[in-house]
């Protein structure tokens, strides 16, 4: 007889962890609180046009592949990966700061606004490569140690990896308005570069080497992939269905509780819901000490989010950042139609305004202030430059978010902290309840969809081992 394993979210995790169970023989069941899978990453249609909900991106195509061909899937044959040539672009008092994926084309744009700039920045870029390319082994390791860092050759860089994203950008000699830019994506995630791990230097290596995509169609092309692959596989999925509670007997996990007021037993649970969420409102066994750690951690905020249907030029570039100064965070203008033409309808695009917020701060303001931060955004004139007409169609504060997505305390995940990232995250096998298994971004070195992915196969690879 099959072992039942209860998998906890439809999201990218989630997904990716019963697919490759079931490709095992064993008998997976899902269970999915919203009425579709992908989670964050999952799109939604307002007014005839289509958005995505969370990622805009795709930098790791590599794990992305890797995922998919773990559960028998080949990504290519499945998804239309589209390249962005114009990446993006960070604008500031000080100037503006464009991304390519030509590295000679971007260092000549830098060095054109600040003389001398172009052949240090490609340089770092280079060197960065080097690095990522040496370390990139490591992402497909659940927990990566000391024996790992000397069968890889990574050992050399493991000084790289205790240094913080703002003393591996001090390094480089770069204007301020360059590494501001290139720092852009710890504002995405509301936090300072003090904090934020060496490993966010690989960003515009990726970007020149690897390739940023986008999918035709939307980044939940990617979790229908996934999706569309579980019905061959006979997966069971139950939409509509929340889990309150993760019931322990002796130490073990048993099965879920779901809000239905049923009890499904089985022989292991994997939760792909908020890692931290789980141990603290879905696991009564988790240990105080345990409990003080995980809720002390920072917590990363989805921000605001204005969708817009717009009409005018479908000039690059796909990300436009403007850095507004005085300590605050960016704001980012998202256009699919950029590098999508499809996506349009009637001479409308859709586009998403998006400013991210610090998580205390969400919820030191609450829902109102969170409504006024808004507000204040979409009055900016910054990111009307080209528009010749919007209206908005929607809008998200955190606090809908979190209704929404169900997300615990309306955030996405842990910060992904240098501090964070050196102790590993959270483990895939959990250390206090047997039969328990933790599949996201909160288990994996990173916190974008190919990275989740590759959680979900991790995360299904130790219930295999322990179950065999």
């Amino acid at each position: 007889m099959s072992r039942r394993i209860l998998i906890v979210g439809a999201g990218m995790g989630g997904l990716a962890a019963a697919l490759r169970l079931a490709r095992h023989g064993f008998a997976v069941s899902i269970l999915e609180a919203r009425a579709g899978p992908g989670g964050l990453a999952a799109g939604f249609g307002q007014d005839g046009l289509a958005f995505d909900a969370g990622p805009y991106l795709l930098l790791d195509r590599p794990g992305l592949d890797w995922a998919f061909r773990s559960v028998g899937l080949e990504l290519d044959r499945l998804v239309t990966l589209r390249r962005l040539e114009e990446v993006c672009e960070v604008s500031s008092a000080a100037g503006v700061v464009r991304f390519h994926a030509d590295l000679a084309r971007t260092a000549a744009g830098i060095d054109a606004t600040w003389p001398g700039s172009g052949e240090p920045y490609a340089r770092f870029v280079t060197a960065m490569g080097k690095v990522y390319r040496r370390l990139q082994p490591l992402q497909t390791v659940s927990r990566p140690g000391l024996l790992d860092l000397l069968r890889t050759g990574a050992w050399r860089h493991a000084p790289f990896l205790f240094r913080s994203l703002a003393s591996v950008l001090a390094s480089t000699h770069l204007p301020a308005p360059v590494c501001d830019a290139l720092a852009i994506w710890t504002h995405v995630a509301g936090y300072r570069e003090e904090d934020a791990p060496s490993p966010l230097a690989f960003v515009p290596a990726l970007f020149h080497a690897v390739g940023a995509f986008y999918p035709a169609g939307g980044v939940g092309a990617i979790p229908r992939a996934l999706a569309a692959a579980l019905v061959a596989a006979g997966v069971d999925v139950r939409h509509g269905t929340r889990v309150r509670a993760i019931r322990c007997e002796r130490g073990h996990a048993a099965g879920v509780e779901t809000d239905r007021g049923e009890f499904l037993p089985a022989d292991a649970v994997v939760s792909g819901a908020h890692g931290v969420g789980t141990y603290l409102e879905l696991v009564a066994a988790t240990p105080p000490g345990e409990r003080e750690r995980l809720a002390r951690l920072p917590l990363q905020s989805p921000g605001v989010c204005a969708y817009l249907a717009i009409k005018g030029d479908t000039r690059p570039p796909y990300l436009r950042f403007r850095l507004p100064g005085g300590g605050q965070l960016c704001r980012l203008l998202v256009r699919p139609a950029v590098v999508d033409p499809d996506s349009q309808r009637d001479g409308w695009q859709p586009a998403r305004l998006i400013a991210p917020m610090d998580h205390a701060e969400a919820e030191r303001v609450g829902p109102d202030g969170q409504r006024a931060y808004l507000e204040r955004v979409l009055a900016e004139d910054w990111w009307r430059e080209g528009i010749a007409e919007h209206r908005v169609v929607a809008t998200r504060v955190p606090a809908e978010w979190g209704r929404q997505y169900h997300l615990y305390r309306d955030s996405m995940n842990p910060v992904m902290t240098a501090r964070f990232m050196r102790q590993g995250r959270l483990a895939h096998r959990s250390p206090h309840v047997t039969g328990l298994y933790l599949a996201g971004s909160s288990t994996h070195p990173g916190q974008w969809v190919s990275f989740c992915a590759v959680s979900g196969v991790l995360a299904a690879d130790r219930v295999r081992e322990d179950l065999a």
